[in-house]
């Protein structure tokens, strides 16, 4: 990553619909070039894809909670299993696979509080793999839209 790709990767996060001849213009080069620039980056996996920013609540997802879990016992097909099973389930955002005290992090979403607490007794209190888990709430979820590689280390 050079200076330009990371010009065109920050234009492309602020707004992925833009054209590419807009994108060229704002920093400085040929069309043709942005777009092979543009080519390079997705080939490398540096952009990964495209997407719409949707509205939680307008889907009638008001409320996220964060349900760290303990799985038992912690071997390859129970992670995988478990990983599988629960990033299927509608009401699931993410799940991440964590170090420490807690195996996975599941971030979901659910119309209200009624809805979240059924969902937790109906997939997560009947699994036999699940040693125990805790919820969070989430009263706000905010998210850095433009990220700039970091620099390396010294």
């Amino acid at each position: 990553m050079d200076e330009l790709d990371t010009a065109i990767l920050r234009h492309l996060q602020e707004d992925a619909r833009q054209s590419n001849r807009a994108i060229a213009e704002k920093v400085g080069i040929a069309p043709s070039t942005c777009l092979e620039r543009i080519r390079l980056l997705r080939q490398r996996g540096v952009i990964r894809g495209y997407h719409a920013q949707v509205d939680l609540p307008a889907l009638g997802r008001r409320v996220q909670a964060m349900v760290s879990v303990q799985v038992r016992p912690l071997n390859r097909d129970v992670v995988a299993g478990f990983e599988r099973s629960v990033s299927e389930l509608p009401e699931v955002l993410s799940v991440y696979t964590m170090a420490g005290s807690d195996d996975f992090l599941v971030h979901v979403t659910a119309q209200d509080i009624e809805h979240l607490h059924a969902f937790l007794l109906e997939r997560f209190t009947n699994r036999r793999e699940i040693l125990g888990f805790r919820t969070s709430m989430i009263f706000q979820h905010l998210t850095n839209p433009i990220l700039d590689p970091l620099p390396p280390t010294p």
